[in-house]
């Protein structure tokens, strides 16, 4: 009895099997988009540096904890993707290619000159919506914000003290 139920499952197994149709590739209309691995990263950065959105303004300061200043929060969200950026705000003025604002990426780290000496580099912040000189970045703001904040690089006391923009994924 075993004998015949084995033989009957194992002869409806076969013929089950051997008339199924074979998969065949399915031809789509969609358009892949590249997205680089660049991209991804610049995204990521980003999302990573809106975590801490709030977070109290610190002279001096470079964690999550103590709160930051510009640098500090610059270099600790850069730090968290194996990157190493200066810790000084005026150690951005030795590094990077300045790049033209039509090349601005989200990102990248806008440089500006400080409020007392405009000959003196004294705040950075993270390019967090490209659109050139209408860019908008997050930063660590000792302004009335005392916190880490969005602001707009077109707005009058950032375009007049601005310096540079660089790349840090090309350093």
């Amino acid at each position: 009895m075993k004998l015949l139920q084995h033989t009957i499952l194992l002869l409806a197994g076969i013929a089950f099997f051997s008339c199924r149709e074979e998969a065949k590739p399915v031809k789509t209309n969609i358009v892949s988009s590249a997205i680089s691995a660049d991209d991804i990263q610049r995204d990521s950065i980003i999302a990573f540096a809106k975590k801490y959105m709030g977070t109290k303004y610190c002279y001096a300061g470079g964690s999550p904890q103590k709160g930051f200043d510009c640098s500090g929060f610059v270099n600790f969200v850069f730090k968290n993707f194996d990157i190493e950026l200066p810790r000084s705000s005026s150690g951005f003025s030795k590094v990077g290619k300045p790049l033209k604002p039509e090349e601005f990426k989200v990102g990248d780290v806008l440089v500006f000159y400080g409020y007392r000496d405009s000959k003196s580099v004294g705040h950075v912040g993270i390019v967090c919506e490209a659109n050139g000189m209408k860019s908008k970045f997050i930063h660590a703001s000792s302004g009335k914000e005392m916190a880490v904040t969005i602001s707009e690089l077109g707005s009058d006391q950032y375009t007049r003290r601005f310096y540079k923009c660089i790349d840090p994924l090309k350093l």
